[in-house]
C-alpha cells in the first residue's frame, strides 16, 4: 500500500492523514510533541474547555482509524531528531508537511534579549503547558506590555488580568501600531477582559489620537468605538475592576530599556501618524514623537514565521511553492525549489506550513485537506513503493536513540491523565514535562500486564 508521510499533528496534520487513509493509502504521523493537537491543544485558551473537548474527540477517531499510524516525540529538521533526508531514506510514497509555523518573528529593537521579553506563541504555549516551555522562564512583572492589537493578546491579557498563578499583574497595556478603527480581536473575546477597563481611561486615549485619525476620516469618538468594538461600556450599571487594562494607539515600540539586573524596565515607543494609500487604507508612519512607558514585561503578538532549520526550500513568505500561471488564485501545495527551478515531487505543505499564522482550526483543517487532495491525486499515478513498515520505522528511530511515542501510548497517557483529573476533580489534566508522561505510559502499561497476568 502506498504510504504518505505526515509532518505535524496539528488540525491540518491530522485532518490530512484522515482524508488520506480514508482514500485507501497509509498515513503516517510525525510530530514533534508527545501529544497530538498542536496549536489545538497548546494554542487554545485553557478555559475554553468545550471546543478543546471536541477537537481532542475528533483526532481520537482520527487515530482509532487502522491505517493511520502516529509517532510522536520526534522533531524534523537539519540538527533536529530526522533530516527531511532522513524522511526520504525511508521511501515514502508522499510528504505533507503540516508542522505549523514555529519561528517568532522579531522586533528589531535595541534591548529585545532583555529578561521579560517574549513571543507571544512560546507564552501561550508555557500557560497551555507544552513542554519544555512550561517549565521554562515566562515570569511576568506588574505592568506589562503586549504588541498586537488581535484575538491573540486578548488571550494573553486575559490570562495576566484573571488566571495567571503569579496574580501580581497591576495593569496590562495593549500596544498598537494603528488606530483604534484597525482593531481586529472579536466582542466575544473582548468580553472575557472588558470589566478591566476604565471608561474615562479609554476616552482619554481615544482623545489622545483623535485629531490624527480624523486627517483620514477616521471617526474613534468614544461613541463610535465604544458601539463597535466596546458596547459594554455604554452600559448604565457598568463598573470596572481591578487589575486595569489599558490601550495604547498609532505607537511602535522603539527601544527596550532595561534596568542593571537585565529585565525590561522601560518601553519607548515612537508616535505614529496615519496616511492613506491609493486603495484606501491606511499606513502608520512616524511622527517624530516619542515617549517612554514604564513597562516590566513585554509581550509581542506580531505574528510566527517558518521555520528554516526545517530543510525545506524558502521562499519571501516561508516555505517555497510556485502558483500556477493559468489560475493564479488557486492555492499551492506543491513545494517549489527555487533554486532548480522545479517542483519536488510528492512533497506538499499545508496549513500554516503553507501560509503562517492564517485563520484558526477550522482553516487549519480545510487547508490540511486540500494538501491531502493533491497529494492524493499525486499518488494516483505513481507506481507502488518499497516504504518502510510501521514496525521498522519504530525500529529505526529507536535505533537512533529516539523515544517515539505510538498511539498505543497515547492511550496509555490519556488513561493515565484521566485518573489524575478525577482524583483532583479537574475537567482536564494533563502533565507539563515529556519525562512524566514517558513515566505515566509505563505506569499503566504495566498496571495493564499486571491485570492480564
Amino acid at each position: 500500500m502506498k504510504t504518505v508521510f505526515v509532518v505535524g499533528a496539528g488540525p491540518a496534520g491530522m485532518f490530512a492523514a484522515r482524508k488520506v487513509a480514508l482514500a485507501g493509502f497509509n498515513a503516517v504521523l510525525f510530530n514533534r510533541d508527545v501529544k497530538p493537537g498542536g496549536l489545538a491543544e497548546y494554542g487554545i485558551y485553557p478555559l475554553k474547555d468545550k471546543m478543546k473537548f471536541g477537537l481532542r474527540k475528533q483526532f481520537a477517531q482520527i487515530l482509532d482509524l487502522p491505517n493511520v499510524y502516529y509517532f510522536g516525540n520526534v522533531k524534523i529538521g537539519n540538527g533536529y531528531d530526522l533530516t527531511i533526508a532522513d524522511l526520504d531514506a525511508m521511501r515514502p510514497s508522499a510528504v505533507i508537511y503540516t508542522c505549523g509555523a514555529q519561528g517568532a518573528h522579531e522586533l528589531g529593537l535595541p534591548g529585545e534579549h532583555s529578561k521579560g521579553v517574549y513571543a507571544a506563541k512560546d507564552f501561550v504555549y508555557h500557560y497551555n503547558q507544552l513542554p519544555p516551555y512550561a517549565s521554562q522562564d515566562f515570569s511576568t512583572g506588574r505592568r506589562i506590555g503586549i504588541i498586537g492589537i488581535g484575538n491573540v493578546a486578548i488571550d494573553i491579557a486575559r490570562w495576566l488580568l484573571q488566571d495567571s498563578p503569579s496574580r501580581n499583574t497591576e495593569e496590562v497595556t495593549i500596544i498598537a501600531r494603528r488606530g483604534p478603527v484597525e482593531i481586529k480581536f472579536d466582542k466575544k473575546e473582548i468580553g472575557y477582559v472588558i470589566r478591566h477597563i476604565v471608561p474615562e481611561e479609554l476616552t482619554a486615549e481615544l482623545d489622545r489620537v483623535r485629531e490624527r485619525c480624523a486627517r483620514v476620516d477616521e471617526d474613534v469618538s468614544p461613541e463610535a468605538i465604544f458601539a463597535e468594538h466596546f458596547p459594554m461600556l455604554n452600559e448604565e450599571d457598568f463598573t470596572s475592576i481591578p487589575p486595569r487594562l489599558s490601550f495604547r494607539f498609532l505607537s511602535s515600540p522603539t527601544a527596550v530599556i532595561a534596568s542593571p539586573d537585565g529585565r525590561i524596565a522601560q518601553l519607548e515607543v515612537g508616535d505614529n501618524d496615519l496616511v492613506l494609500r491609493p486603495d484606501g487604507s491606511t499606513k502608520p508612519v512616524p511622527n517624530g514623537q516619542k515617549a517612554v512607558l514604564e513597562i516590566d514585561t513585554l509581550i509581542f503578538a506580531i505574528g510566527d514565521m517558518h521555520d528554516e532549520q526545517l530543510g525545506l526550500p524558502m521562499g519571501p513568505n516561508g516555505y517555497a511553492t510556485q502558483a500556477d500561471p493559468d489560475h493564479p488564485d488557486e492555492p499551492v501545495f506543491q513545494v517549489w525549489d527555487p533554486i532548480h527551478s522545479c517542483a519536488l515531487a510528492g512533497r506538499f505543505v499545508a496549513g500554516w506550513a503553507r501560509r503562517a499564522s492564517t485563520g484558526l482550526v477550522g482553516i487549519a483543517r480545510h487547508d490540511g485537506e486540500l494538501g491531502a487532495e493533491q497529494a492524493i491525486e499525486y499518488l494516483q499515478s505513481q507506481p507502488e513503493g518499497k516504504t518502510l513498515s510501521p514496525e521498522e520505522i519504530f525500529d529505526s528511530l529507536e535505533g537512533r536513540g529516539l523515544h517515539p511515542v505510538t498511539k498505543a501510548d497515547l492511550s496509555l497517557l490519556g488513561a493515565a491523565e484521566q485518573q489524575e483529573a478525577e482524583k483532583h476533580h479537574l475537567n482536564y489534566f494533563k502533565y507539563s514535562d515529556n519525562q512524566s508522561m514517558f513515566e505515566a505510559i509505563e505506569r499503566e502499561r504495566s498496571a495493564v500486564a499486571s491485570s492480564r497476568a
